[in-house]
């Protein structure tokens, strides 16, 4: 397998409020080879202008760490008003922002968890909506040079991504893309081997993230574990990224939380049309597996509030797990 790049998503580090650079030095002083930055932390005074990014640009050039870029959107509606909204201009400076950061895809995040709420939009009709909006930014993306990146998140399954790819007429590496959350899969209801197969030549960006799914009364229950601890697959979702003709570097996110997913309520699981029996299957495979780790002690529920008080230890010794993994993989 050949190596990679690992470094952070800047979310992982958000109850320590860093500043641009005091994430990147955080991660050269960890150990990381790079920041995705999914947010930032603006001073007073302080604005994404061209001299800031391009001093940003050059820090992260001096201390040879790569960066990487958020702040798309794919979905043109406000998901909390479900009133539409001009994502066209929100994608054009983002990917302004990250031509002159001089990197080649920005992360795309809209909201999520829609089908948990009987009142949002059919998927449907939002994967509808979202093409023709990417469509007209075809030309804008493409003059930039950037792929907009959209996570697996919790607003389309994979499977929805490639029918949105589909009706954009989009191929692997034109304009569209993916940024590959591990975790994120098992609540979208996936088995993150699986998953990651099948949206392969279309990932250019990742959030590495692990976790557990549980089986519960009321159906299955995600939640995040430290990285190495969980029951995603590294080492095989690793080998399958490093098939890939251009280089995608493992960007470590990790947080609190955990998400019921209601799978008994007829409703809720007819929003999951494409889940098959096999992959079911997986899923409760998973769960035992992640009920032997909770058991063990091994792995264990962290509620988002606690976060703070975890973060910087836990995300540190994720670094750690996973560069031993790339190391292990790569001899």
């Amino acid at each position: 397998m050949k190596p990679f790049k690992v470094g952070i998503d800047s979310y992982s580090l958000k109850p320590l409020n860093l500043s641009p650079f005091e994430t990147l030095d955080w991660a050269i002083m960890n150990d990381a080879d790079g920041v995705q930055f999914s947010e930032v932390n603006l001073g007073p005074g302080q604005a994404l202008d061209r001299p800031f990014l391009l001093e940003l640009a050059g820090y992260a050039r001096e201390n040879r760490v790569y960066l990487e870029w958020g702040g798309g959107e794919h979905i043109p509606l406000d998901l909390a008003k479900g009133k539409p909204k001009d994502i066209f201009e929100v994608n054009r400076k983002t990917a302004e922002q990250a031509r002159i950061l001089g990197v080649k895809a920005i992360r795309s995040c809209s909201g999520g968890l829609m089908r948990w709420n009987r009142e949002s939009r059919p998927t449907e009709e939002l994967i509808r909506i979202s093409a023709k909006a990417l469509k007209d930014q075809r030309q804008m993306l493409r003059d930039h040079g950037i792929i907009l990146a959209i996570e697996t998140h919790f607003e389309f399954t994979t499977f929805e991504l490639l029918r949105l790819f589909d009706l954009c007429g989009a191929g692997p590496g034109e304009y569209l893309g993916i940024c590959l959350d591990t975790m994120n899969l098992l609540t979208m209801l996936e088995d993150p081997v699986w998953a990651t197969e099948r949206v392969l030549p279309w990932v250019v960006m990742t959030h590495i993230k692990d976790g557990g799914i549980l089986i519960t009364d009321g159906g299955f229950v995600s939640f995040t574990a430290e990285a190495g601890t969980g029951v995603v697959d590294f080492r095989t979702i690793f080998e399958k990224l490093s098939r890939l003709d251009h280089r995608v570097n493992l960007s470590l996110e990790d947080h609190g939380g955990d998400f019921s997913i209601p799978v008994f309520d007829p409703v809720f699981l007819a929003e999951f049309p494409d889940l098959t029996a096999s992959e079911t299957i997986r899923l409760v495979e998973l769960s035992v597996r992640s009920q032997e780790l909770l058991d063990e002690g091994k792995i264990a529920i962290l509620e988002r509030s606690r976060w703070p008080e975890h973060c910087e230890r836990r995300v540190k010794r994720g670094l750690r797990a996973l560069k031993r993994i790339v190391e292990e993989k790569s001899r």
